[in-house]
């Protein structure tokens, strides 16, 4: 008698295995897409708060070296909420620049102007314009905040001589439909030449 074992899968056990693997590798799929998408957005969050707390420590060195300007201005030309514009030394040439911070379509942009000619003279605008930091989201919270010689907070716009501290603050959010939190960036600057 010659009995022989047929040896594979039948149709449905063929489907049936081919809808498992399917669903497996759907599974699978959609894992390492929302895993993707995760990754992404706190790469992108991360990216947005160290450049933030760059942006913060720089405009701070910046304001702290605050001076008068070459043609004999007060150091403080402007102070108010989203706005300040400066005289200091930005990249140490001993020539006096004036800093224009602004806040401008969720940035925080600083517009450079260097003197000209004789006696020096600052020309009106802003020569060369950098952003600082992206993603800015303050609406209720002002970016600069000035203070007295007592500590005292002043109301903005502020009056340039009474200025002797600045805080900076900055609420940054890459994104925020998916990030409701902002990160918030403070940091205080005394004006060493005002003391």
């Amino acid at each position: 008698m010659d009995v022989r074992i047929k040896k594979g899968m039948s149709l449905v056990e063929m489907i049936i295995a081919i809808a498992i693997f399917t669903i497996g590798i759907e599974g699978f799929s959609l894992l390492f897409i929302k895993t993707w998408k995760q990754n992404s957005f706190i790469l992108e969050k991360g990216t947005a708060s160290v450049a933030a707390s760059r942006g913060v420590q720089e405009t701070v060195n910046i304001i702290r070296k605050a001076r008068q300007s070459d043609n004999g201005a007060y150091p403080i030309i402007s102070a108010d909420n989203n706005d300040l514009v400066i005289y200091s030394d930005i990249d140490k040439d001993g020539v006096t620049e004036k800093i224009h911070y602004y806040l401008s379509e969720g940035m925080l942009k600083a517009g450079i102007t260097d003197p000209a000619g004789i006696p020096p003279s600052y020309p009106s605008g802003d020569q060369a314009t950098n952003t600082i930091a992206n993603y800015i989201v303050n609406t209720s919270t002002p970016i600069f905040s000035y203070y007295d010689i007592n500590n005292s907070l002043l109301t903005t716009p502020a009056n340039a001589n009474e200025i002797r501290m600045i805080k900076i603050n900055l609420e940054v959010n890459a994104n925020p439909a998916h990030f409701p939190n902002n990160v918030n960036f403070q940091s205080f600057a005394t004006l060493r030449n005002l003391r």
